[in-house]
């Protein structure tokens, strides 16, 4: 079993940054593909970013130029850095790992998950 945990949310202030972090534990994540989600309020949750353990990184649209996915792949580690944060970036935020190594943007393809960071960034 992974366990993920998050840590690095908080209030912002529009054009600001934060970067948010994920710890893995419980067995290496070599191989894995792991990735970052997030669900506002009445919302569903959706992809944000991903990156494969060969490093190959994806993006949503919406976060693409402003967000960096980044791994430490040592230290069972992933980071995102998020900059010029907008209102409609407030969520929680989720770190996820995919097993099978596949970076793809669907929830269901992840099967283990931390328990999220809220990031609220304000206008």
């Amino acid at each position: 079993q992974v366990q993920l945990v998050e840590s690095g949310g908080g209030l912002v202030q529009a054009g600001g940054s934060l970067k948010l972090s994920c710890a893995a534990s419980g067995r290496t994540v070599a191989g894995y593909a792991m990735g970052w989600f997030r669900q506002a309020p009445g919302k569903e949750r959706e992809f944000v970013a991903a990156r494969k353990w060969s490093g190959d990184t994806t993006y949503a649209d919406s976060v693409k130029g402003r967000f960096t996915v980044s791994r430490d792949n040592a230290k069972n580690t992933m980071s995102l850095q998020m900059n010029s944060l907008k209102p409609e970036d407030t969520a929680v935020y989720y770190c996820a790992a995919d097993s099978r190594g596949r970076a793809f943007v669907e929830v269901t393809h992840y099967n283990y998950w931390g328990q999220g960071t809220q990031v609220t960034v304000s206008s």
